[in-house]
């Protein structure tokens, strides 16, 4: 590693190397791209579920449409002839009517027509909902509405949700991230490098990560880019950070910025690569889910971080080499100025505080954090189908006016499939509409051996007992292996199942591979044990005060059933980030000074740096409540709270405190070293 980073920081190599990488990887992004998302109409689906063993069935019929969209024609009052007469003209001319004729409702004020839309991606299935919505809003008389609903419009608005999205993503994070970088290192240049750096790094994984999802046919979703890129920006400008701060107080006791340089990279690359390969084998566990979209989203992550880190590594040194100590002005460091770690900085002095009471501060840490995790207790999980926009689109106010006037269930009815003919699926309707809970079905489509019947369900779209009726019909069809129940409420019961079975695998899963990468980084067994219930705290912390935040001041009733899993992934992989900056740092002061002093210079000296990336870290996954997406924005929310808490709370009071109060016992079997047998060094005041 030595003669690498010498290499990589000789004069000229320096500037090939950087100019060289960053040319190189425009020219993929511009050459290449990123590969084009597969059909998602199977992806968010579980696998071995029964929702996606209908979906498929429904595939096999020769006249497959796709799905529906349906066009509420609605007023006031009761429909007059006119009203009438335009809503019979638009059920012919609709693009992609059947000339079916409109259905009324028994009130009188609302009619119905049910146009087939052909099966496609999202954006195809958007672009036709698009035309629906014009045509049927055209010429209309005075009072009279149209409003586009169903599945169909359902999965248009989705993918609008996305339009523009990684863009606005992605200036909001650059954006975010500049301004903190500038907050941070408080000078009008030294900002511009590690942005560029990471941004290239972010565009680059964006090309392989997609292209590495379509070698190995990994599915994935509207969202994958968009997280990937906060990810990237988070950990890349990190890493960034890290070295940074290493360089800078290098070039306090060393003359040659190269020489610097190739010290700080040597001393900072045990840290990231670690941090790096603790996510990325985190992030890895996700292949093991149940959602295809969320093996993706693993795959790719992965993959974004190991470009990060790279970039971080070999790129960022180069490219700060080629400039000289200027580029820090207006705070340019000289040798002879004190280092972090002797600095009498106002992270030495709350080391110190910890270091007086460590018992007391590990009581009072542990009691917040339980006080805090205490939410968790009132969690209720399962968004509807309405509760997953942040601002409510026209397909789901179209649906809540269409159960005022028909039942609600119709709009978007149970689809059961089953292999036959039509008389097949008569019989099939017998057996689903003896089943409590069906308030009716019909056979809507036969042929090549499948039928398909469609029921609707008493009560709220969305509601318990909607899906405790999906469960009871299914229990109705068991002794049918060849029958299948689909359709969205079945998907949101299946989605509820898979999400249980995820968890109960992944997290252990993590967890134990999180020690063991920690053991064989430390050399320890205490440590990594210690660390890693720090960072389970604060998730479980986070979790509890999100949801406080969810439900008295973001109105949110549910969370999504993914988000628990999503966030204990990137928490417990980001967290550990910063321990591992934290403690590889105190192993090393530690050889001259002791455990109990090497802890308290780790914290004087990287405390400001695990700071800037942890705010930075919260920020930038707060940046994904730009889109509209409620999961996106809880999955922010609990990242932001939780990255806040560990690095403000945990690795600041908690972990010092536990090392502190441990001595040679937290590195155990591991000897770090000695106190030197010296004076006690002079410290100087910042």
């Amino acid at each position: 590693m030595g003669r690498i980073a010498d290499l990589v920081t000789r004069r000229w190599v320096a500037g090939l190397l950087a100019l060289a990488a960053l040319l190189g990887a425009g020219a993929v992004i511009g050459a290449v791209g990123q590969a084009e998302k597969p059909d998602g109409t199977l992806t968010a689906l579980p696998l071995d579920s029964e929702s996606r063993a209908a979906a498929e069935l429904r595939a096999k019929l020769p006249d497959d449409e796709g799905s529906a969209a349906v066009v509420l024609f609605a007023r006031d009052g009761a429909l007059t002839d006119a009203d009438r007469a335009a809503i019979e003209g638009a059920a012919r001319s609709l693009p992609g009517a059947t000339g079916m004729p409109p259905q009324v409702s028994e009130d009188g004020t609302a009619a119905v027509v049910v146009v087939p839309v052909e099966s496609g991606d999202a954006t195809r299935t958007a672009d036709t909902v698009a035309d629906i919505r014009a045509a049927a809003s055209a010429d209309l008389p005075d009072g009279l509405t149209a409003q586009v609903t169903g599945p169909a419009a359902i999965q248009a608005d989705l993918a609008g949700v996305f339009d523009g999205a990684n863009t606005r993503l992605l200036l909001a994070t650059a954006s975010v991230v500049a301004l903190l970088l500038v907050i941070t290192y408080r000078s009008p240049v030294l900002w511009l490098v590690p942005l560029t750096v990471v941004g290239v790094a972010d565009q680059l994984a964006a090309v392989l990560a997609t292209r590495t999802l379509a070698v190995f046919d990994v599915a994935w979703d509207e969202s994958t880019v968009g997280i990937l890129s906060v990810l990237v920006f988070g950990a890349g400008t990190d890493y960034a950070l890290l070295l940074i701060s290493r360089y800078r107080d290098e070039l306090r006791t060393t003359e040659d910025r190269r020489a610097a340089m190739a010290h700080a990279l040597r001393r900072t690359t045990e840290a990231v690569l670690s941090s790096a390969s603790t996510v990325v084998l985190g992030l890895l566990t996700l292949l093991l889910s149940a959602f295809p979209a969320t093996r993706g989203l693993g795959l790719a992550c992965a993959v974004g971080v190991v470009v990060a880190a790279a970039f971080a590594l070999v790129v960022l040194p180069a490219a700060l080499v080629v400039f000289g100590r200027w580029v820090f002005w207006p705070k340019v460091p000289h040798v002879g100025q004190t280092g972090l770690a002797d600095a009498r900085s106002p992270w030495r002095r709350v080391g110190d505080a910890v270091a007086q009471r460590p018992v007391a501060v590990v009581a009072v840490v542990l009691v917040g954090l339980a006080v805090a995790a205490g939410g968790i207790t009132q969690i209720r999980a399962g968004l509807s189908t309405a509760d997953q926009f942040l601002d409510t689109p026209e397909s789901i106010t179209a649906s809540q006016r269409y159960a005022e006037s028909f039942p609600a269930g119709s709009v978007d009815p149970v689809v059961v499939m089953s292999t036959g003919d039509e008389a097949a699926g008569k019989a099939l309707v017998e057996t689903v509409t003896a089943v409590e809970g069906v308030e009716s079905a019909r056979v809507v489509a036969s042929g090549g051996g499948v039928v398909e019947v469609d029921a609707v369900l008493t009560g709220t779209p969305g509601s318990d007992e909607v899906r405790d009726n999906v469960v009871a019909l299914r229990e109705a069809l068991a002794d049918s292996p060849s029958t299948h129940v689909g359709g969205t409420e079945a998907e949101a019961v299946d989605t509820a199942d898979a999400s249980n079975r995820d968890r109960g695998l992944i997290l252990p899963l993590i967890l134990g591979l999180v020690v063991v990468a920690l053991g064989a980084l430390l050399r320890s067994v205490v440590a990594p044990v210690v660390l890693v219930a720090t960072v389970v705290g604060t998730y479980l912390a986070s979790l509890g005060a999100s949801w406080v935040l969810f439900t008295q001041v973001l109105g949110f009733e549910r969370l999504d059933e993914g988000v628990p899993l999503l966030a204990f992934v990137f928490l417990v992989a980001l967290g550990v980030d910063y321990n591992i900056f934290l403690v590889t740092r105190a192993a090393e002061e530690a050889r001259g000074h002791g455990p109990r002093e090497g802890m308290l210079r780790s914290l004087a000296a990287t405390g400001g740096v695990i700071t800037s990336a942890g705010v930075l870290l919260a920020a930038v996954f707060a940046v994904l409540g730009v889109l509209p997406l409620v999961v996106l924005a809880q999955l922010g929310v609990i990242i932001c709270v939780g990255v806040l808490l560990d690095t403000l709370v945990v690795r600041t009071l908690l972990v010092p405190a536990l090392g502190v109060l441990l001595g040679d016992r937290f590195w155990w079997p591991r000897r770090v070293g000695t106190p030197a047998p010296a004076e006690e060094p002079v410290r100087v005041d910042a």
